[in-house]
């Protein structure tokens, strides 16, 4: 079985990347606000909800703390032949913004149906982009071949103690904004966010003989392969065909990475699926009651607090839920779509 990171590891990881990522704030979405955006009768069964917003870091996305945490502890041989990872968009930017900002070269194997908002942001990073197919399992095969040809380190994009040290950073945030917070909801595709900060928050709890909060992934119910995973406690995959078919990009990851899986299973109380109309209202929710612009991929966490309370142990109207707002790289277009259509009818 693979080794766990530490707490010390998490809070070295802090202080690596203290100088690059952002502490990022924690809004409160009121019940006065829902109510304001024309959503009454979910204000009247929510609980105090805050959104730990990710898309207030420099890329709009907490994949920066990961992937600064891994590339800045190359060594300056490494960082001289440069890296190389596979991503759909915003581990793309994270990994593109630190080598720029550590004096390395980037280069990005992207699925060819990446949002456009994405590769023309990370090619601004000064990033080199390789296409390939809709499939996650061959961007990863591509990075492969180009880092054995090239001599790049990879920076995988979640299955790394590295990375998972780093996303882990935000936990200990929240736990430090929100002390009292019950519940915890982080999104979930390949498993870096809901890996690092389950396992931050049980070990600073642990460690500060504090009781934690419980932690939750949510992901959309159409790439619902990450709860197959933990509620059989087997690792699956899910086809292309199927995780392709949600409107969260940032998602479609079709199986959880293995060391993230041994740190769900034991840091996680749980997954729950969402359905793309529950996405849909939690992003027009978001843009109407808060500043905060969320990509798809990121309202997941809101859908679940508001659509699934029941299925969280002990979480009622008085509980804190603490929900990640991973990140805010939003199609423009799919943005003008949801402000368009009326928000007044939740699901």
């Amino acid at each position: 079985m693979p080794s766990l990171i530490t707490l010390a590891d998490i809070l070295a990881a802090r202080e690596r990347i203290a100088s690059t990522a952002v502490r990022t704030p924690l809004v409160p979405l009121s019940r006065e606000r829902l109510r304001a955006a024309g959503f009454s009768e979910l204000a009247d069964t929510a609980p105090e909800i805050f959104l730990k917003d990710e898309s207030a870091q420099p890329i709009k996305s907490f994949k920066l703390r990961g992937a600064y945490n891994k590339i800045a502890q190359l060594t300056p041989e490494q960082l001289k032949r440069g890296v190389i990872t596979y991503s759909s968009g915003n581990h793309a930017q994270g990994v593109a913004y630190s080598a720029r900002a550590l004096g390395a070269k980037a280069v990005i194997v992207m699925p060819s149906n990446s949002p456009q908002i994405k590769i023309d942001a990370t090619r601004a990073l000064g990033a080199e982009v390789v296409f390939v197919g809709s499939a996650s399992s061959e961007r990863k095969l591509k990075a492969e071949e180009l880092a054995a040809a090239h001599g790049y380190t990879i920076v995988p994009p979640y299955d790394d103690p590295a990375i998972i040290a780093g996303q882990a950073t935000c936990g200990l945030e929240i736990l430090e904004q929100l002390p009292d917070v019950d519940l915890v909801l982080s999104p979930v595709s390949g498993g870096g966010l809901l890996s690092g900060v389950a396992t931050g928050i049980k070990l600073a709890s642990a460690a500060g003989n504090s009781t934690a909060p419980i932690v939750f992934g949510a992901e959309p119910e159409v790439a619902g392969d990450s709860k197959q995973s933990f509620d059989t406690k087997t690792l699956v995959e899910w086809p292309a065909e199927k995780t392709t078919r949600t409107l969260c990009d940032g998602l479609r990851t079709q199986s959880l990475g293995e060391l993230n899986f041994e740190h769900i299973l034991h840091f996680v109380d749980g997954i729950v699926t969402v359905t793309e109309n529950e996405i849909r209202t939690a992003l027009k929710i978001i843009l109407a009651a808060t500043d905060i612009v969320p990509e798809p991929s990121g309202a997941v966490t809101l859908a679940a607090a508001l659509f699934h309370t029941r299925e969280f142990p002990g979480i009622g109207t008085a509980s804190k839920v603490a929900a990640i707002v991973s990140g805010g790289n939003l199609d423009p277009a799919l943005r003008t779509e949801l402000e368009s259509e009326s928000s007044a009818t939740p699901v």
